[in-house]
């Protein structure tokens, strides 16, 4: 089985992408990718720059990277309620090549952040909104507190009933 996981954050020292990481090692006999949102930097999309250079080449990569994977681990980072603008952005161009583009492979949604709800208000907009891109949302996970609930020097959460919590979802796919 091969993982495609990334963090809907473009920042180097992301929450989210621990999160992804971790939770994607936890699946047993899987190849596993973890993708940088940074290596698919793309202007700010606008149809007018649309015009000018055509479908971008790195949502078209991106798009490629999501076809490769039998499974999506995907953790988003919470922006003033919402999706941070790289991910939006990424979502934005990718969209004008293929509007169904989680390409209908099962997902792991999840969402951390420092604050006590962890991203509770992305995961909610995602799990509307994956879908009208072909999500299949097989299920969803929210680390709370990251700072107190993940172990940054093992890069495990350190939670257990929250360990547990996930260790069972990923059991059961």
């Amino acid at each position: 089985m091969k993982i495609i996981a990334f963090a809907g954050s473009p920042s180097k020292k992301s929450i989210n992408k621990k999160l992804v990481t971790y939770a994607s090692s936890l699946f047993e006999n899987a190849q596993v990718e973890v993708l940088d949102l940074n290596d698919y930097e793309m202007p700010l999309f606008s149809v007018d720059k649309e015009a000018v250079i055509g479908q971008h080449s790195l949502a078209q990569a991106f798009l490629e990277k999501i076809a490769s994977a039998d499974l999506l681990v995907v953790s988003l980072a919470e922006n003033n309620g919402n999706y941070s603008a790289a991910f939006k952005n990424t979502i934005d161009w990718c969209s004008r090549i293929n509007g169904k583009i989680f390409q209908e492979k099962p997902m792991l949604l999840m969402a951390t952040s420092p604050g006590a709800r962890g991203g509770a208000s992305v995961l909610e907009i995602a799990k509307n909104n994956f879908p009208r891109f072909n999500a299949d949302i097989k299920a969803v996970f929210l680390l709370p507190s990251f700072n107190d609930n993940f172990d940054t020097e093992r890069n495990v959460i350190s939670n257990s009933e929250l360990d547990n919590q996930l260790k069972e979802i990923i059991k059961n796919f």
